[in-house]
């Protein structure tokens, strides 16, 4: 993201469903040094799975505040992007700085991802330059990268493409790939998006497989930056599971909970990343401008001022601090096999939100409500879903949805409800903060679960307003 500019308006293109399948390469993939591709998985060099969770942060516009890596390791994060120059926009990071950077990284015990900044938007951004720029630059500075293939990822250059001639990001993407590989890079490499990062007309989607096949190592990964493109959990869903599908790693580089070409549906990006073991990085610690202020994470780079932003990504439903796990390079340990949001064999005292065996008489209601439940995208064996509560004619204080799946489904992550299950029977009941309804108004709770067979929706799916 440029935060020097504001976005152009008008992105709020649909991701569709049609779209030209992903093939992946079945070329053996010559052996990778560092941290390495595996299907959709990111493998420390040790071999054990590793999932970004971190922010980004704008060193090159903000060097002097280097103890802010510092401080976002202490909320949690186990990975940091950094925001570097080549030199042709803003002032260069040269090797020195850039070895400084990796240091600190490793000191903190981060796994750092290196992104040149300057051709954000090239095509369409005349002050933007070519991937081919910044790969001369990535060379220049080899000697700070060599020997740190276990720390460090590549990011070859920061949205590349405006939405201006963005099909030049196949080749050129592919030529920056072999130019690096030639020149003796073993690092894993990152790929963004074109179209300002968020692939609107799909180039990156429908050409990963032929872009992945041009790194000789087969250790490229691929990122997606979401904003306003991304405002609906079918979008989200739809984007990320096509990579799954395909095999091909994919990691959500940039995000926001706002922005000016629309509003990203973040929590649906925090829970697909959950549910489908999946990296994301925030945008961004601090010091945004050109009217995107709103992205900082805390204000005036002081971790003990987070923004509703902030609060929201380290310590929100599917944030860092929940699911952030340090590279095991480290000494972290290895992620669990059963995800942490899966509940304990032995289901824990009841919650005290629900109500006892016997209830009491039940309360006078203050109106009806209704519950609607939909699929909005679905995977192999898992599914994500979304159940839409409105209140009838009156206000309601409260909520409560249940139903029995018909078929063996089992979620897998829950967001904005408090849910319970006893076999196949279902309840959820609403949060503090999405409870009380105004006459006609609706609130959206959204999950993911697996399924077995046939994937049928339940029926009788009730509301009970409090």
């Amino acid at each position: 993201m440029n935060v020097r500019r504001r976005w152009l308006a008008g992105l709020a293109a649909l991701v569709a469903a049609a779209g030209l399948a992903l093939t992946v390469a079945t070329q053996p993939a010559a052996a990778a040094t560092g941290i390495k591709v595996s299907g959709t998985q990111i493998l420390e060099a040790n071999g054990n799975p590793f999932v970004m969770r971190g922010v980004n942060h704008a060193h090159t516009w903000y060097a002097d505040r280097f103890s802010s890596l510092a401080d976002i390791k202490a909320l949690g994060a186990n990975t940091v992007r950094v925001v570097l120059s080549t030199g042709d926009r803003w002032t260069r990071n040269d090797a020195t700085d850039v070895a400084r950077v990796i240091a600190e990284c490793k000191r903190l015990r981060l796994i750092c991802v290196l992104e040149a900044h300057d051709t954000t938007g090239y095509g369409e951004d005349a002050a933007a330059t070519t991937l081919a720029k910044a790969t001369d630059y990535w060379i220049s500075i080899k000697s700070a990268l060599d020997g740190q293939e276990n720390y460090v990822v590549l990011n070859i250059g920061n949205e590349p493409y405006g939405n201006q001639n963005a099909t030049g990001w196949i080749n050129d993407t592919k030529t920056a790939i072999s130019r690096l590989r030639a020149a003796g890079f073993a690092h894993a490499l990152m790929v963004d998006a074109p179209n300002w990062g968020q692939d609107w007309q799909f180039i990156m989607r429908d050409n990963a497989a032929s872009v992945f096949a041009a790194d000789p190592q087969r250790n490229t990964i691929f990122s997606i930056h979401m904003y306003g493109v991304f405002d609906t959990a079918a979008e989200i869903t739809d984007y990320v599971g096509r990579f799954q599908t395909a095999g091909l790693p994919l990691v959500i580089g940039e995000f926001g909970f706002n922005h000016s070409d629309g509003n990203p549906d973040e929590d649906t990006i925090l829970a697909t990343a959950q549910a489908r073991g999946i990296g994301y990085l925030g945008w961004s610690w601090s010091g945004n401008g050109g009217g995107v202020e709103y992205l900082d994470m805390v204000t005036g780079f002081n971790p003990a001022q987070l923004t509703t932003w902030g609060q929201r990504l380290f310590n929100g439903a599917n944030g860092i601090k929940a699911t952030a796990r340090e590279a095991t390079i480290y000494g972290g340990t290895t992620p669990p096999t059963t995800p942490p949001t899966t509940p304990p064999t032995t289901p824990p005292t009841t919650p005290p939100t629900t109500p006892p065996t016997t209830p009491p008489t039940t309360p006078p209601a203050t109106g009806a409500c209704t519950a609607t439940y939909a699929v909005t995208g679905s995977w192999g064996s898992g599914f994500q879903g979304a159940v839409t509560v409105t209140a009838g004619s009156a206000p309601i204080r409260g909520w409560t949805v249940t139903w029995t799946w018909p078929s063996g489904q089992q979620f897998t992550n829950t967001w904005n409800a408090s849910v319970t299950t006893s076999g196949s029977a279902v309840t959820a009941r609403n949060m503090p903060y999405n409870g009380t309804l105004a006459a006609g108004a609706n609130a959206t709770w959204g999950f993911t679960a697996s399924s077995t067979g046939t994937n049928t929706a339940p029926t009788g799916v009730t509301c009970v307003a409090a």
